[in-house]
């Protein structure tokens, strides 16, 4: 049995060069090929003699209509995938000839081989703190249920294409993907090879399952404390194009509009980094208007940039601006932070991401899990400044 272990090179393959290591492992037709062209039968197109072959052997291979393409076993194993390696048009035309013999590729094969591995893959980001958090709770999740967990990181210099597919290569029955940036079309291929589960992100795709915290309600319950500490003038520094901000900036302004804020609210494009929340403090300081007397951030690593531009400006924290970040991961529970921020239980988000993956393995339908956060109050908020 493996153990808990970073798997994959610092830099590599996307997911088409990938493909090719794996295809002896996932074709489950590729040895019926040498075999089978010994029938080709003259005066055939290719589909219509590997329909013969087809029809006389029962269901159709791989092998068929690799044979019908007149392209590789190898290559048609990348177009069935759903993998990057093919062009559009040879994806377009293997398929064709595919749906034309009805072939289906043999998922019971596939199931059969990642059964017994009793691993779990998990992709997350190395420069997330949050993510750090996730991932030490996932591995205490997965030993309780007798699984090991095996992970991946994305980084500055490693794209997550290539973390998932160091993964697919150690044979696990599920892929756990925190905060994946990945398209919807990147997930439906990748759903075609194996259980797929989201965490801390929406699933818009058929068959990946997601387990998330309610951001909406989280930043809401960042709007009540701040207007409950008398605050009328707050800015949020959402987190750009991330999973989840899209949810949080519309909490946001929904919070502000309840208490009758809504010419209160002011929203700026940020990021996930302290660079981001330094830009968008530095922002709201030199403007030409009065600053707001409170910053929700996007996360606690944004806060963290909003702090120290605070500090280094010489604002009271939080005399003159009270800051809240999201997440509840380790920075803000740094003795010289304490920050109030919005708890997204990690414990508890593991926890559920492993339930749901092994529900996955067994065959069970996707399903959305979305789990309640809660405020958490430390020192960097106050009452308003009068």
């Amino acid at each position: 049995m493996l153990g808990a272990q970073a798997v994959g090179p610092a830099d590599g393959t996307a997911f088409d060069q990938a493909g090719s290591g794996d295809v002896r492992e996932l074709d489950d037709d590729a040895h019926d090929s040498a075999h089978d062209s010994a029938h080709d039968s003259a005066g055939q197109s290719p589909p219509g003699r590997a329909a013969a072959d087809a029809t006389r052997k029962g269901r159709p291979t791989m092998a068929d209509v690799a044979r019908a393409a007149g392209i590789s076993t190898a290559l048609v194993s990348i177009v069935i995938r759903g993998v990057p390696g093919a062009s559009e048009e040879t994806r377009r035309r293997v398929l064709r000839i595919a749906d034309e013999l009805g072939y289906v590729p043999d998922q019971r094969a596939q199931k059969l081989r990642r059964s017994s591995s009793r691993v779990l893959g998990v992709v997350f980001e190395l420069q997330q703190p949050f993510h750090g958090d996730l991932v030490e709770h996932l591995y205490a999740a997965a030993a309780r249920h007798g699984y090991e967990a095996v992970i991946s990181a994305v980084a500055p210099s490693r794209a997550e294409s290539t973390a998932v597919n160091a993964l697919l290569r150690e044979r696990c029955e599920a892929a756990i993907l925190l905060g994946s940036r990945l398209s919807d079309e990147e997930l439906e291929r990748l759903v075609r090879r194996l259980p797929t589960l989201l965490v801390a992100r929406r699933s818009g795709v058929p068959g990946v399952g997601s387990v998330r915290g309610d951001d909406m309600v989280g930043i809401r319950l960042a709007v009540d404390h701040l207007v409950g500490l008398g605050h009328r003038r707050i800015a949020h520094i959402d987190g750009a194009g991330a999973p989840g901000s899209s949810d949080r900036r519309l909490g946001f302004l929904q919070g502000m509009t309840d208490h009758g804020l809504a010419d209160c609210a002011d929203v700026l494009a940020g990021g996930l980094t302290e660079e981001a929340g330094a830009e968008g403090m530095r922002y709201l300081l030199d403007r030409q208007v009065e600053p707001p007397t409170a910053v929700i951030a996007f996360n606690d690593r944004t806060a963290t940039g909003v702090l120290d531009v605070l500090a280094h400006r010489g604002r009271a924290v939080p005399g003159e601006i009270s800051v809240v970040g999201y997440d509840d991961s380790r920075l803000a529970k740094m003795p010289h932070v304490q920050m109030t921020t919005v708890s997204q239980d990690a414990a508890g988000m593991a926890d559920a991401a492993v339930a749901a993956a092994l529900d996955l393995i067994k065959g069970g339908t996707p399903r959305e899990t979305v789990l309640t956060p809660r405020l958490v109050e430390r020192a960097t908020t106050g009452p308003a400044p009068h």
